[in-house]
């Protein structure tokens, strides 16, 4: 019965995409017979008002149609260039999280059910909301503290969003299997893992607690970092419905007048924006993944304040040292030693020729030595990075496409700032220090020390293993001797399904055989 609704759903998805023009609005060439067809049927069931807009428009028009579901699968697809292509994915990104408000009555439900308290027992004052996305809505608050009181941002999830969203997950779910049974090249791109991440991520993201635990965790980090911090969670006003936080009285970063205005240094903003980002991601492997401008604010010392970790991003150590080194390799044009990287690391499969690899590298990295420091994208590339490694059957890596995806964001708010920015001046002494700490002589001291740690919980777990061990041999010698046996739950399980497979063998010689009579008589 779910999969029925499900198709259910996903023909109105298709109905709703072809009516706001979006099916018309993609590319033609290169689709034959039923493909063709269905293109130029969604085309003439198009609005005339949906023809007279850009793509851009329509696909945010039909998406807010769709509802909250359809705004954060957009979202997450903007960030998986590799699977929907760059210009779908530059499209979505522009689309605005911005939904209508829901009754004062029902957040504050929310807040009582997820917390245990009256609201005037929370809050000293809970107003209107003033924002609202897909997922929840943001209402100013003041609480009580030793010297009075002080202003509070209290976020609320949006009522009934869990259920409307895993009811939509059923046709996502759909649309990915259907592509790995249909569509053989797509499965390079696991279009059901994509869905599994899609669905695992807003499930943190609609869980306020891990987010107020984000917070928590990257201003751990950033404590003593220059430039940069995000606001304070209020833990005793914070549940899985509802997460209260340090109100900003800032300027939004994307608002220039303002910031010069106030005499502040934009071109100093944009490096410490590029390297707080980039302290996070090498030296912590644990960045804010959604830091657009919309999310970024200056407070009255200047600092910048991110906010809205709802999306956030981890590499390990092997990836951090994987991200260091290519950047390194194409900064001193070493283009063999990115492509062997990309071998260590796995992400290329061992049967590609490495001088080969090589070469398809050197076709980015030359180009971009020819150009002036201060037009050299990061983000860009990388893009090509990942462009070229398609070609080398390197599987999607979501967690490095995040990052690609972030950098993207981040260093576009950095040119806001100072259109003739220099990302890699800015970023030397980040990346620099960190490849002098994690890829000279003190990797190997970070190794040894790694595998030491590791011999020792081996040695621990020592007992264990060999109990087990000596359990294993003793059933092998068991086995030997009396032969394979099962319990009798076992037993009863195999012997149903050997009566399942004899009916079906008995049924399909009676269809044969009586197949064979009919033929004979019509014969």
């Amino acid at each position: 019965m779910t999969n029925v609704l499900a198709y259910f759903r996903l023909m109105r998805a298709g109905w709703v995409m072809a009516r706001e023009g979006v099916i018309a609005s993609l590319p033609a060439d290169g689709l034959h017979g039923p493909a063709r067809a269905a293109h130029g049927l969604a085309s003439a069931i198009a609005r005339r008002r949906a023809q007279r807009t850009d793509r851009a428009e329509r696909l945010a028009r039909a998406v807010e149609r769709l509802g909250p579901s359809y705004v954060k699968l957009g979202q997450f697809l903007a960030t998986r260039p590799d699977v929907v292509g760059r210009t779908l994915a530059q499209d979505l990104s522009l689309l605005q999280d911005r939904m209508d408000t829901f009754p004062m009555a029902s957040a504050e439900e929310r807040i009582v059910e997820s917390i245990g308290r009256e609201i005037d027992d929370l809050y000293v004052r809970f107003d209107p909301p003033i924002a609202a996305a897909s997922i929840a809505q943001v209402h100013p608050a003041e609480v009580r503290n030793e010297t009075g009181t002080r202003k509070v941002a209290v976020k609320v999830v949006r009522p009934g969003i869990r259920q409307r969203f895993y009811r939509d997950l059923d046709a996502f779910y759909l649309v990915a299997r259907l592509a790995e049974r249909l569509v053989p090249a797509t499965r390079r791109l696991r279009p059901v893992d994509v869905a599994r991440t899609l669905e695992q991520t807003t499930k943190i993201e609609m869980d306020f607690r891990l987010e107020a635990a984000a917070l928590s965790e990257l201003a751990e980090n950033t404590k003593d970092d220059p430039g940069f911090r995000v606001p304070t969670v209020d833990w005793e006003r914070t549940g899985r419905d509802v997460v209260t936080m340090e109100w900003i009285d800032g300027i939004k970063i994307a608002d220039l007048d303002a910031l010069r205005d106030a005499g502040l240094d934009l071109p100093h903003l944009a490096e410490v924006l590029i390297q707080s980002f980039l302290r996070h991601t090498l030296r912590d492997g644990f960045f804010h993944a959604d830091m657009h401008q919309g999310n970024l604010f200056v407070d009255p010392n200047g600092i910048i304040v991110a906010v809205d970790m709802g999306i956030v991003g981890r590499l390990g150590r092997k990836e951090r040292r994987f991200l260091a080194e290519i950047l390194y390799g194409f900064i001193k044009r070493d283009y063999r030693r990115v492509a062997e990287v990309h071998f260590e690391a796995g992400y290329v499969p061992a049967h590609h020729d490495v001088a080969s690899f090589a070469q398809a590298i050197r076709a980015i990295g030359e180009p971009i030595h020819g150009q002036s420091a201060e037009t050299i994208s990061m983000a860009k590339l990388l893009t090509l990075l990942f462009e070229v490694t398609e070609l080398f059957d390197m599987e999607t890596r979501p967690e490095l496409i995040m990052l690609q995806k972030t950098m993207v964001v981040v260093e576009g708010v950095a040119r806001l700032l100072d259109p003739h920015f220099n990302m890699w001046k800015a970023s030397e002494p980040v990346v620099g220090d960190w490849i002098m700490r994690n890829l000279g002589p003190a990797r190997i001291v970070t190794d040894v020390k790694d595998g030491l740690q590791a011999a020792a919980r081996l040695a621990e777990q020592a007992p264990v293993l060999a109990a087990r061990a000596e359990r294993l041999s003793q059933e092998m010698d068991e086995m030997a001797k009396s032969g394979l046996r099962f319990d009798p739950e076992t037993a009863e399980h195999i012997g149903k399904a050997e009566a399942r497979h004899s009916r079906s063998g008995r049924i399909a010689l009676w269809v044969i055989a009586l197949t064979a009579i009919y033929i004979a008589f019509q014969i």
